[in-house]
């Protein structure tokens, strides 16, 4: 490949990393409180609930992510006779999966704080609820960050499967261009751009994971 195909294919590919970004962060913005609801929920001493949650998370996490995107925007047609938005159905894939994977990140940050410190906040007269949001939950985030940070970067990745239902996000775009131009130029220029997404995330959780130190 000449230098102006490579412009032209960096342009094209730069095209798609919009989709490829806004998958991310409305993936992120609802499977985040999902999967916080989720552990609380796969916590609670409801014997029904904790049951139904801890199969979800098995079902989602035992099975691959591909097939439960193609049962979340098929199923309905062949169901219900019923269509949708391809956009909408892969954001819905996406959060129901990675909110299992969060919750079990958030999950093992609770159950990692000790007993005492719920027993000392309602010595002092914190509520359950007070106790959660301002003693625990802060701690938990500290210690999840790691974890959370290797889910968050498999997310941006993870998005190039969105192509599966026919989304044009930046990794399919790549493809295109390299059977176009017959070479792997392409996925190497996208390899490129995910590596610096991906840095500038690492970076993101990086500094909190500095900032919440004070925590140690």
């Amino acid at each position: 490949m000449n230098l102006n195909q490579v412009i032209n294919v960096c342009t094209v590919l730069l095209s798609g990393i919009g989709t490829l970004l806004e998958i991310f962060f409305i993936t992120l913005v609802l499977a985040l409180p999902l999967g916080l609801i989720v552990a609380l929920a796969r916590n609670s001493k409801c014997k029904i609930l904790s049951w139904i949650m801890k199969n979800y998370i098995l079902l989602i996490r035992g099975t691959p992510m591909i097939l439960q995107i193609i049962i979340v925007y098929f199923c309905p047609y062949y169901l219900f006779n019923v269509t949708y938005d391809r956009f909408l159905a892969i954001i819905i894939a996406f959060t129901i999966n990675y909110a299992a994977y969060f919750a079990e990140i958030f999950r093992s940050g609770i159950m990692a704080i000790p007993n005492g410190q719920r027993e000392a906040a309602y010595t002092l007269g914190f509520n359950k609820m007070q106790t959660f949001f301002i003693i625990i939950l802060p701690q938990v985030i500290k210690n999840v960050l790691p974890a959370m940070s290797n889910e968050v970067i498999s997310l941006l990745k993870t998005t190039s499967l969105a192509q599966t239902i026919g989304i044009a996000e930046m990794f399919s775009l790549a493809q295109k261009q390299a059977s176009y131009n017959f070479s792997i130029v392409p996925l190497c220029i996208a390899g490129l751009y995910y590596l610096i997404l991906i840095f500038i995330v690492s970076m993101f959780f990086n500094y909190y994971e500095k900032k919440l130190s004070y925590y140690r």
